[in-house]
């Protein structure tokens, strides 16, 4: 798996316009974390370093190649005095799969302050993952995103909520150390938070087989933090119903600070005979293992 330096080093081609190398992977599809977070630095690219990116809202209009470059065209919506926005779209071979609006806040405004404090986990140190209990799928994924320590807090390590339907804590992190800007640090959690969010809907229907695929992804940035530190998943799941299922996702850090929360909405519809939840490339062919 190449570094997170080199997926999210794109290449200038024109004014507002830019391309995203190809990264090798066994997914058949580009995966949705990657475009995202290649779509925010493109927006980023754009905007003067006074502004931080606060909120980002996308669609996954169209599954893409994991075998071709994506190019990225920035629209310059608005720039205010306090806030800029941005409309990426990227594309290939002509053809539109992901849409993303992304905002920017002036730098050093000050208000009022609250957050939701992170509920009491054992420390990312105490866990130990045995992958050869996870779904096939999960397996794969996480031999997919090697180059992250991924770790799964047992389910019976924290106090349950009994009005949430599905809940599911990640510790995560980069294994690399990261180069400091943080504006970096923002487009690889960006990148890092579709891994593992919408598998969490599947904690109450253990050997259930479904198609996954992500539709849309919204995140809000709230405080600083490092992507290269340990970060603290927790997310859950408030429905799914007619083959979607909607997930939510609050981030914290090692201190306990909220530094950002994701809302995502994913395919989750029963699984068609033969077919793979996550298309993977056949060991040594070009081809899907399933659609």
């Amino acid at each position: 798996m190449k570094s997170i330096e080199y997926i999210l080093g794109l290449e200038e081609i024109d004014r507002d316009i830019y391309r995203g190398p190809v990264v090798e992977s066994r997914l058949a599809r580009t995966f949705g974390g990657q475009v995202a977070a290649q779509a925010l630095v493109a927006a980023t690219r754009t905007v003067d370093d006074r502004y931080a990116v606060h909120s980002l809202h996308g669609y996954f209009v169209a599954p893409g190649d994991s075998e071709r470059p994506t190019v990225f065209l920035v629209d310059r919506i608005r720039d205010g005095r306090s806030f800029c926005i941005r409309q990426v779209k990227a594309v290939q071979q002509g053809e539109t799969i992901f849409s993303m609006q992304a905002s920017f806040h002036l730098r050093g405004e000050e208000g009022i302050e609250h957050a939701d404090a992170m509920r009491e986990v054992p420390g990312p140190e105490e866990i130990v993952n045995d992958p050869s209990s996870l779904p096939v799928s999960s397996q794969e994924l996480l031999e997919e995103w090697s180059e992250w320590d991924i770790r799964l807090v047992p389910a019976s390590a924290y106090e349950k909520n009994s009005h949430t339907a599905t809940e599911q804590v990640v510790w995560f992190r980069s294994k690399a150390e990261l180069p400091d800007d943080p504006t970096f640090h923002v487009c690889t959690l960006a990148y890092m938070s579709d891994m593992t969010l919408l598998h969490g809907a599947l904690t109450p229907h253990p050997g259930a087989h479904v198609q996954m695929a992500s539709l849309d992804h919204a995140m809000w940035f709230l405080r600083p933090f490092r992507a290269d530190e340990w970060l603290l998943y927790d997310q859950r799941s408030p429905s799914a119903a007619n083959g979607r299922a909607l997930t939510h996702g609050r981030i914290f850090n090692l201190q306990g600070d909220l530094v950002a929360i994701v809302n995502q909405e994913g395919l989750t519809r029963n699984l068609r005979a033969g077919a793979s939840p996550i298309p993977m490339k056949k060991p040594g062919s070009m081809e899907s293992d399933g659609n």
